[in-house]
């Protein structure tokens, strides 16, 4: 009998071995959820999701295919800490064995929630959230476009509370889902549609209760974006006081429930028309009053001496003009003696001090031409010198012929 070394050899290439593998990894862990923390995650052009789970002693390599990925309500991140559910396998192509991941769930907190932070963070930091974005919710709107299910209770609650409060107001009802995969798209749309028409003054986005996986659809970015993208104020009214969503938050105001928003955006008629009855006292009691204060003034203007004795008047105020024409008459000729007699002394003053006065007593003046330099000393002269000199009348030109 042949011994074991005689017998024949199975030898497998590396794609069998890989092959062989891989299938007995997919029948051994068809369905596995694995905790670790991700981390290298990469989301590619393709929609594809990279990433790695590890522990204190592991790495896992881990891909999600979009198919799988497209339906995740929150963004993949490392340093997270998921469950993955997958089934493991081998990449062939380098021999990596990895999960191939259906779902992931954040450890520690919910799917959903988890998402609504994430969203909520973001939008808020776009500005998405701002008090100056917001638009004010007229006082009495003539038509209210509302946002919501034809069949829920929101719907109801909205229009009893508006047939009790001002039942003249229009209510024009957009009928969309509220829950479910579609239900984000037709309030998107439904939003929009307002816009483009312009038939309403402002828009109510309603429903009723429920837990945050029904309430889901208003914490999609397609309704917040539309909200936000909205020329029309926008009031939203999803839940319970105590639910909040995305929608709240980029809305113009947040009424708690579907029948405060109502009540916010409606005044009571009752109360309008006592305020107009108000006023309308106020206002007859106010002009009342000044008919009879422009009545009196008309009396006393009618028994007035001047209404009643009007040329004695004119008069009067003819004989104070010509009184202070007289009087203004005898001030300027006043003025004008006072002013003479000053001119006068000063004009007699500036004569007595004119040097050329001096002349006409008999002096006289002489000047060394051509410089015209006034001569008090004959030493300054010398024989040839051309000088002038002033009398008091008339002027002598001399030629020097002896300086003694």
């Amino acid at each position: 009998m042949p011994n074991n070394e005689q017998k024949e050899k199975h030898i497998y290439t590396v794609s069998e071995i890989t092959k062989y593998i891989r299938v007995i990894l997919e029948d051994s862990f068809p369905g596995v959820w694995i905790e670790g923390e991700m981390s290298s995650f990469v989301l590619h052009s393709s929609g594809h999701m990279y990433f790695s789970l590890k522990d204190a002693g592991s790495v896992l390599k881990c891909a999600m295919f979009k198919r799988a990925n497209m339906g995740l309500k929150f963004k993949p991140k490392d340093g997270m800490k998921v469950l993955c559910y997958g089934k493991l396998s081998v990449y062939e192509a380098r021999g990596d064995y990895q999960l191939i991941a259906e779902e992931i769930e954040p450890k520690g907190v919910g799917a959903l929630q988890l998402a609504f932070q994430q969203l909520k963070e973001r939008l808020h930091k776009e500005g998405l959230f701002d008090q100056s974005h917001k638009i004010l919710i007229p006082s009495l709107p003539t038509a209210i476009g509302i946002v919501t299910s034809p069949t829920g209770a929101a719907i109801r609650d909205i229009l009893n509370i508006a047939r009790r409060r001002f039942s003249n107001v229009e209510i024009i009802i957009n009928p969309v889902k509220v829950q479910g995969v579609d239900a984000k798209n037709e309030i998107a749309a439904a939003v929009r549609e307002f816009n483009k028409m312009k038939n309403v003054d402002v828009i109510i986005v309603a429903r009723g209760g429920g837990s945050l996986e029904d309430l889901w659809p208003f914490n999609e970015e397609v309704v917040a974006r539309a909200v936000y993208e909205s020329e029309l104020p926008v009031i939203s009214a999803v839940g319970h006081e105590i639910d909040f969503t995305i929608c709240d938050f980029v809305s113009d105001l947040r009424a708690p429930t579907p029948s405060a928003a109502a009540e916010l955006v409606l005044p009571r008629k009752d109360d309008l028309i006592n305020q107009i009855n108000t006023a309308l006292i106020r206002l007859k009691n106010s002009l009342s009053g000044m008919v009879d204060t422009l009545s009196q003034r008309l009396t006393r203007l009618k028994d007035s001496y001047a209404l009643r004795q009007p040329m004695n008047m004119i008069t009067q105020y003819a004989q104070e003009v010509d009184d202070l024409k007289k009087d203004l008459s005898l001030r300027v000729d006043h003025i004008l003696k006072m002013r003479g007699e000053g001119f006068g002394s000063v004009t007699g003053k500036l004569e007595a001090l004119n040097p050329l006065s001096i002349l006409n007593r008999g002096y006289s003046v002489t000047v060394k031409l051509p410089s015209g330099e006034i001569i008090k000393d004959s030493a300054r002269l010398a024989k040839g010198d051309l000088i002038e000199t002033k009398f008091g009348k008339g002027i002598v030109k001399s030629k020097i012929e002896e300086v003694g």
